[in-house]
């Protein structure tokens, strides 16, 4: 079995309704749906639109905010998770989810902190939030090419993804097919084979032009 079919079978381990796939939400159509869509999650509502919140995310306020200190922060997470110091490890991913609550990096941290001291309804909480997260990628596309490319809006979120499957990227280039700008990783896989996966960037190279031209 590959590493991509065992991450499809995440869709087995944990129900749909979960991950809110078809949900319609009322933030729909807001000005400021990604803060409506964290007051949700927040609020135990697991039933969104993951897709839209990772876009929602970009047109955001809070999006411009996120720069260096987000991953000054991450560095701070991992070594606090390796002191195993778990309340400092669940104090300062909140901080980093204040920054990005898109981030699945942060929803992991957090679920791993939150089962080493015995809190299983907000261990629950943020892993079913980081699987409906990664889903909303991986059912976007197949990944073998740039026309059928898995939908990222940040470059964090192919990285993690590549992580996930135990994927190590060897070479990284941009591919176009039609309407889609791609992101081409060359990778090996935990099984020592060479594979090329795509990511349509689109989302990703329209923020950076419009950075560019601030």
């Amino acid at each position: 079995m590959t590493n991509i079919n065992k991450l499809l079978l995440i869709g087995l381990l944990f129900p749909l309704s979960a991950w809110g796939q078809d949900n319609k939400s009322e933030t729909a159509g807001s000005r400021d749906k990604y803060s409506k869509y964290i007051k949700q999650l927040e609020g135990g509502d697991l039933n969104i639109d993951y897709t839209d919140f990772r876009n929602s995310f970009l047109d955001s306020e809070q999006f411009g905010r996120k720069r260096t200190n987000y991953y000054t922060l991450k560095q701070k997470v991992r070594s606090e998770i390796n002191n195993s110091n778990y309340q400092e490890v669940i104090k300062l991913t909140k901080d980093l989810l204040d920054l990005d609550y898109t981030s699945m990096s942060a929803h992991s941290y957090l679920h791993h902190a939150y089962g080493m001291i015995g809190d299983t309804a907000n261990q629950k909480k943020h892993q079913n939030i980081e699987l409906g997260l990664i889903y909303s990628i991986i059912k976007s596309g197949d990944g073998k090419t740039c026309e059928t490319g898995w939908h990222v809006t940040q470059i964090e979120e192919e990285y993690y993804i590549l992580n996930i499957i135990g994927a190590q990227l060897q070479i990284q280039s941009i591919s176009n097919s039609g309407k889609n700008a791609c992101d081409k990783m060359i990778v090996k896989t935990s099984e020592g084979k060479t594979e090329t996966y795509y990511f349509e960037a689109n989302k990703v190279f329209e923020m950076e032009k419009k950075l560019f031209e601030q």
